[in-house]
């Protein structure tokens, strides 16, 4: 689980400090709902980041054929 927070160099009393700073600020009847949500928000952001692929494959097609579409031009 916290493997994910390698990047950001977080270990465990890190969490818990931040855990325990998010129930202070938001309370304890708040804080399922803000998870929920940015739960929600990383789903869609998932989602937006998958259609991204496709996107990056015809454009590295594109950019092939005009490179021997040019080059070919270039040789006539």
């Amino acid at each position: 689980m916290f493997s994910n927070f390698a990047l950001l160099d977080l270990g465990t009393p890190e969490l818990i400090l931040i855990l325990a700073i998010f129930l202070l600020l938001f309370g304890g009847k708040k804080l399922p709902e803000l998870s929920r949500s940015v739960g929600e928000s990383m789903k869609e952001l998932r989602k937006g980041l998958a259609g991204t692929d496709d996107l990056k494959k015809e454009v590295k097609a594109q950019a092939i054929q005009t490179k021997e579409s040019l080059s070919a031009e270039h040789d006539s």
